[in-house]
Parts: C-alpha cells; structure tokens; sequence
C-alpha cells in the first residue's frame, strides 16, 4: 500500500488555560495521498482550524500537542524548529480565511511575494522578479507588472487571495493547507478560486486539505471528506459516500441545514410600504487643485416597490451597491431621486426630521459582534432605543420590554445581564435582532445578517425572521449574496451590478428563469444551476 503523504494519527491538542485545561482536539486521525483533496468540515469550534494549524507546528505555547502528524514519514511534532522553518513554505504551504490580515499592509504585493523565494529559494534581483511576475500572471492577476507595485488594499478581495494563493505557491509545496481561503468571498469569485486551485492542483500534483464549513463547496471540489464535531472525527470516507450515504447523525443534520421551503406571500393588496424613484448615491473621490471634484456613482437610477408584508431580496458582488442602495432607502446615505416610507415623503428630510421615523425603521447587521457594544449589557443594548424613541418608559418598564424582545427571538431572559463576547455568533445575531424589533418597526433592513454564520445557525435565524415577519406583518430588505437564503426569504429579488439593477422580478422567476447573463453566473457560481432552466 502506498505511504500517504500526510497522516494524522491519534492527535490531540489540549490548551493550558487560567481556569483549567481546555480539549480542542480529541484523538483525530485522517491521511491525504499525493494530489488528492480532503476536505475537513465542521461547524465553528469544532476544531479543524487547530487541527490544521497544528499540522503546520504554529500553535501557542500553551498548547500540549499528543499523537503524530507524519509527512512523507517523517513525525513533524518531533522534528526541530529549524527543520520545521525548512518544512513550512517548501513542502507544507498553507492560504489563510482572510488575506487583507495575513498581508502587510506596508509592503508593496512584490516584495511580499519575493521574501518567499529569498528565504526558501535564495533567488534575488532580477530572477526574483522575474518569478513574481511568473507567479501573479499563474494565478491570474490582471496588469502583473502594475500590480507588482500595489499595495494589499488597492486590490479587491479575490485579488489578495489570489496574491495569498501565489505566495503558498511559489516554492511550488506538495501539501496545500487551505483554511476557508473562500469564506469572505462573492459567489463569482469563489467559484474562480475554487477553479484555480484545482488547476493549480493538477499543474502541480499537490495535495489540499481544504477546511471549510460550506458543504456545498465540499460536494464539488473533495474528493474525501472528514467531518468534525466537539474536537473529534465523527465520519469520513469518499465525499460521494458521505453525502449520498451519512451515518452519524451530525452528518446528516449538517446535510440538511440547508434553507428549504419558501416565503407565504404576503396580500396582493397590501399598501405600498416603501417606494423609490430614480434613486443615485454619488461620493465624491477627488478634489480637483482648480475647483470642482470627482465623483464615483455608487447607486445609479434605481425604482422599486415593496409592500407592507413583503420580503426584497438584494443581490450582487460586492461593490455592486447593495448596501448602499439599503442605507440610502433608510436615509442613513445622503441621496438623489424620490423615497418614500407610507405616505412620507422622506427626500427633504434632515437628520432631526427622520428621528420620528427611526423607531419604524430598524436595521440589523452583518457582524453582530461589530454592532454590539463589548461594554454594555445585552439588557442595556436592547433597552437603548427605548431610551431615544420612548423617554416616557421608566426602568421596570423597559426591563419587561427587553425580557418580552429576548423571548421572542428565542433567548433566555436570565442571559441579558451578560455581555456579547459570552454569546456565540448565532446568540448574537439574536440580540441584534431583539435590539430592532423591540422599537416595534415596520420596516427591517437585513445587511447580510446571516453570512458570518455556519449553516445550521443560518437556517434557525431564517426561520425566526419568517416566524417573526408571518407574527407582525413585517416588511423586509434583504441584502445577502447568498442565493438559497435570498430565495428562502424573498417575494421578489432585485440583482444589481455596479450600482446598477441588471434584472428583477419575483424569486421563482429569476430563480428558474433568469434572463441575463450575469444573473445566470450568479447561479452557476452558487452551484444553483440545476435549478436554472435549460
């Protein structure tokens, strides 16, 4: 039998905390063969970040590491630090979630790129550069020569994965670790980085041990999977055996976290909620030496309708304007064009005009954790708006109003005395939604409140915006760039690109139907496209 060229044996990685010894990983064992792709999945906590980061030896000090980690036969928990230096960037390479952290900020793309080379390769001058340009075009950065001299931040997002993507490869290693190198990513491009790192797979006959927790991912690009729960391996096998034939119960139940079912509609004579006409959001970029100024039209000519009840699904990639499209409806972004909230005219308005409106229009965020003040109280969080939009209310009666609000998104009122970093994301994204409702809106504004979420968690915050919109006929804009979720949630989508709306009309229709090109290569990149008519 062929020696595998990673083999996890029996690993186990206990933390040495103040308050006692914490388990992160129990007895883990899995072996990857030469270009092949395991795909290690699992919920958030279940371990697999520390399982991979201690195959590349990084953990923390604190950390007592058990069992073998063997590459090409060699126990790297054994093996000295300098030979592990050897080991990490030529052999074992590893993509990290987010690259705009994993960059220096302060160094140009090139340079970063080519302090690889000089410490694995000793290759400098002109054939470092030469190998860069070499490495930025493989990976298919756009202008290789210009981009030479960029910095991270002048890139866009799947322009400094692929720079992080060129960097693991450049001592061309025979393992890739890739830690949800697609996570933060739109849909278009992930799908372009999951194409990459396949033929980059074949060019160069690697291995991958691919860690996410998006099974769908996992469905197209594994050819094995390991499945985590609570530290352990609880099954693994053939992917395809895996997920035609799951038997752990785990398993299963991440299988089927999935957004299924659709929205009830609301009356088809409900009033009209919000309207918008020609609505533009202009910045301003440059500011001419001579007068005058440059401007970048965000949002450009966009009407829409939604009704009291309804759900407007917003799609795009990002820089599409979606989000500033939402905050312009909700007057949070100075704008252009007519808006209008009932039968309030909302364009003429100043900040102290829209204060009495504020209580009817909520908005939820994408990071709750962002959003929600680490020095207060859930209580005092929740019971903030009270404080602004209903002065009248004393203390006991705004306590009974945050206990009400906690229960309705299905938390325990005895938690509202904690603070956010005690709640998990899926908790938080609770509290979020208990801080809008409690005001008693009618009109909630969701920005991606579901994206930073493993899917289980998704599908049960889903299934309280539904429960909650059926119970007070809310009236929903939801911005995501997740398909299933939009189709999930929404009675009609709106897809924009580049501030512009490219198509729209009710869920099913541009679901199964769609008529533009980009609206179809959303789907596709979703792995939506069976669901799209031939």
């Amino acid at each position: 039998m062929t020696q595998p060229l990673l083999d996890v044996d029996k690993l186990s990685v206990t933390f040495q905390l103040p308050t006692g010894p914490v388990t992160a990983v129990k007895d883990v064992s899995f072996s990857i063969a030469e270009g092949e792709t395991l795909a290690l999945v699992g919920e958030s906590g279940s371990g697999k970040s520390v399982t991979s980061t201690a195959a590349m030896r990084l953990l923390p000090e604190l950390a007592k590491t058990t069992g073998a980690i063997r590459f090409n036969g060699e126990n790297l928990l054994e093996v000295s630090a300098k030979r592990m230096r050897r080991v990490r960037g030529n052999d074992i390479s590893m993509i990290f979630q987010e690259p705009m952290t994993s960059l220096n900020p302060l160094h140009r793309i090139g340079r970063q790129i080519g302090e690889v080379l000089v410490k694995h390769k000793g290759l400098k001058g002109d054939a470092n550069r030469r190998r860069v340009l070499e490495l930025l075009n493989q990976v298919g950065i756009p202008e290789p020569e210009r981009r030479f001299s960029s910095y991270p931040y002048e890139l866009s997002g799947g322009q400094r994965q692929r720079v992080m993507i060129a960097m693991a490869l450049a001592c061309e290693p025979k393992l890739l670790i890739a830690d949800e190198p697609t996570t933060a990513l739109d849909v278009t491009v992930q799908a372009q980085i999951l194409d990459l790192l396949k033929s980059l797979q074949t060019q160069y006959g690697m291995a991958i041990l691919f860690i996410t927790h998006d099974l769908s991912i996992v469905r197209h690009f594994a050819d094995h999977v390991a499945v985590m729960r609570q530290g352990e391996v609880v099954e693994s096998g053939r992917t395809v055996e895996v997920f035609d034939a799951p038997q752990h119960d785990y398993t299963r139940m991440l299988l089927d976290a999935i957004p299924r079912g659709r929205k009830v509609p609301a009356p088809a004579d409900a009033p009209v909620m919000l309207s918008a006409r020609d609505v533009k959001v202009r910045f301003t970029t440059k500011r001419r030496l001579f007068g005058g100024n440059d401007h970048f039209e965000a949002v450009r000519g966009i009407d829409l309708t939604v009704r009291r009840g309804e759900t407007l699904g917003i799609v795009g990639e990002s820089g599409s304007g979606k989000s500033t499209l939402g905050r312009a409806l909700l007057r949070l972004l100075k704008s252009e064009g007519d808006i209008r909230f009932e039968e309030t005219d909302l364009a003429p308005l100043d900040k102290s005009g829209m204060r009495p409106l504020r209580s009817k229009l909520q908005v939820v965020f994408q990071d709750p954790f962002g959003s929600l003040s680490p020095r207060m109280t859930v209580g005092d969080i929740i019971s903030e708006g009270l404080k602004v939009h209903r002065p009248e209310m004393n203390r006991r009666q705004r306590e009974a109003e945050v206990i009400a609000a906690l229960e309705e998104v299905a938390l325990d009122p005895g938690m509202r005395n904690r603070y956010p970093h005690e709640f998990s994301g899926g908790q938080r994204q609770r509290i979020a939604i208990a801080r809008a409702l409690i005001l008693k809106p009618e009109l909630l504004l969701l920005d991606e409140p579901t994206s930073a979420l493993d899917r289980s968690v998704q599908v049960r915050v889903i299934d309280l915006l539904r429960d909650l919109q059926a119970k007070y006929g809310l009236t929903y804009l939801f911005i995501s760039h997740d398909l299933s979720v939009v189709r999930a949630l929404s009675d009609d989508v709106l897809v924009m690109k580049e501030g512009r709306v490219i198509e729209q009309g009710p869920v099913e229709t541009i679901f199964t139907s769609p008529k533009e090109p980009y609206t179809q290569a959303l789907l596709k990149a979703a792995f939506l496209e069976e669901e799209v008519a031939a």
